[in-house]
């Protein structure tokens, strides 16, 4: 049976940790507010080359990617990089772990909401250990500092990722915004 987390509410960083870690595991779905469901993920592989991509993994790209903007959305509210962890390797990791440390510096927070993201797959390592996407992303973005809203804004972004297989999951090696594929 799987139970509804919503974390509307400012949580601790041991509730953040425990949070997370039940994401992660699957016990719970990531529910971030009551009207706010986990991002909308699609992933077109037609195009993909050189090889095919097998149905299990796009099944678990996708999951993960899911499990990775959840998190990356969890991180920027509350101002931890805890819900960043093994969701996010290498340059994606540093990026965001800074985008984070600036936010702690001005006690601003972002909140990310209505997430859409087509991925379009265009090249798969013959091995299967790297695959590049294109994700144009939806998404609203709410800037607050403290409890007072100071910017709301809906953002139509380009992402060029790169994916690779962890020990249990994909992971987002990088996250680049690119203004046009």
């Amino acid at each position: 049976m799987r139970k509804t987390l919503k974390l509307g509410d400012r949580c601790t960083t041991r509730k953040l940790i425990v949070c997370v870690a039940a994401i992660l595991f699957g016990i719970v779905t990531p529910t971030l507010y009551a009207a706010d469901a986990t991002p909308d993920v699609s992933l077109d592989v037609k195009k993909v080359a050189p090889r095919a991509v097998e149905e299990l993994t796009q099944r678990s790209i996708v999951r993960d990617y899911k499990l990775a903007w959840a998190g990356l959305a969890l991180a920027l509210e509350s101002n931890s990089t805890s819900p960043l962890n093994a969701l996010f390797v290498g340059t994606a990791s540093q990026t965001l772990r800074e985008k984070v440390s600036r936010q702690q510096t001005s006690g601003i927070t972002s909140r990310y909401t209505n997430q859409t993201h087509k991925l379009q797959a265009v090249f798969y390592a013959p091995e299967g250990d790297v695959i590049e996407l294109q994700d144009t992303a939806e998404y609203d973005i709410q800037t607050q500092d403290g409890d007072k809203t100071i910017h709301t804004e809906h953002a139509l972004v380009r992402y060029i990722v790169l994916m690779t297989p962890g020990a249990d999951r994909w992971v987002i090696r990088q996250l680049q915004a690119v203004p046009q594929f």
